[in-house]
């Protein structure tokens, strides 16, 4: 039986955690199954909620009974423990909002949260590198960490993903991104610590490097750097940068419904740098949402794919 030791992390000036861990070798990484929810501030909640109607989005515990009713979730009351304005897109991801802080920061991307199989040993996981996990909070003992660049990233158990969708909500968060400036950094954080993939990478020209796409290890959904400074930028600018990619198998479809459900579109469908068709709207608060077929339609610029492709 391999030896233990203690693991020790600092969590207040007068508090010492001390874990006993196996050695980082001997330590295996539990799964992480994609992305869980996406937590955005916004200025007005009930703007948001507007918003998110006309993508055919509902709260969360406005749709309990429907879901219960066709046997999309085995059990009721689940709502009740879910963070207040949580907006379902199918039965394990949700996109949540929460009320903008003063003063308003300039990232507006609060918190991205990923699924794994096994919380206690993840946290294990993360302690023996020296990684410190907040306090596990119930009752799905969800916990989170902050990344080399302060973003917040957190981490909830699911038993596993199912193979269907709410045909109420028949969205799903494929990606999500923000603006990165230490690649290397962040990287070793997401690679080579949390066993992130790469799934391809390209820029404006063919010869650069502004986005690059990481892949959870064990699915399909991924995290997007956006390669850029964002000294002296605007809010049209961040909120571009800081975004929300949502799959749909039909983009001029989706269009035409976010059309006539009165969405605000700005924008027309255009095939973006990685080969597939993507669609942009902006929420009240000038974030990202970004519709984007799950497949390519034509050759990616600067690099060939790396990785399986999301499916619907």
């Amino acid at each position: 039986m391999p030896s233990q030791r203690l693991s020790c992390v600092t969590l207040s000036m007068v508090s010492l955690l001390c874990l006993p861990t196996l050695s980082g070798k001997e330590l295996k990484r539990p799964r992480i199954l994609g992305i869980d929810s996406v937590q955005i501030y916004v200025t007005d909640v009930a703007a948001e909620t507007n918003f998110f109607r006309t993508m055919e989005i509902k709260e969360a515990c406005s749709i309990e009974k429907e879901l219960y009713a066709q046997a999309h979730y085995s059990m009721t009351g689940w709502c009740e423990w879910l963070p207040e304005n949580s907006f379902l897109l199918d039965a394990l991801q949700a996109i949540r909002v929460s009320q903008m802080p003063q003063p308003a920061p300039k990232d507006l991307l609060k918190m991205i949260t990923f699924s794994t199989n096994d919380i206690p040993e993840l946290r294990r996981y993360l302690v023996a590198r020296g990684i410190i996990p907040s306090k596990r909070r119930k009752p799905d003992m969800a916990f989170t960490v902050v990344d080399p660049e302060g973003h917040v990233i957190g981490f909830r158990e699911v038993n596993e993903l199912p193979s269907y969708q709410s045909p109420l909500v028949p969205l799903h968060i494929i990606h999500a991104g923000f603006i990165v400036r230490d690649r290397p950094a962040m990287e070793h954080f997401y690679k080579d610590i949390l066993g992130f993939r790469p799934y391809w990478h390209g820029g404006m020209k063919d010869d650069e490097t502004t986005w690059v796409s990481l892949q959870v290890p064990d699915g399909t959904d991924w995290l997007e750097f956006m390669l850029y400074d964002p000294t002296g930028k605007d809010k049209h600018f961040l909120g571009v940068m800081n975004h929300i990619a949502l799959g749909v198998t039909d983009i001029h479809a989706a269009q035409e419904q976010l059309r006539k459900n009165g969405a605000p579109l700005t924008e027309e469908p255009k095939i973006g740098r990685d080969g597939k068709w993507q669609l942009n709207l902006y929420d009240p608060d000038e974030t990202r949402i970004e519709f984007m077929e799950f497949t390519p339609v034509q050759k990616p610029c600067c690099s060939e794919f790396t990785a399986p492709h999301p499916k619907p």
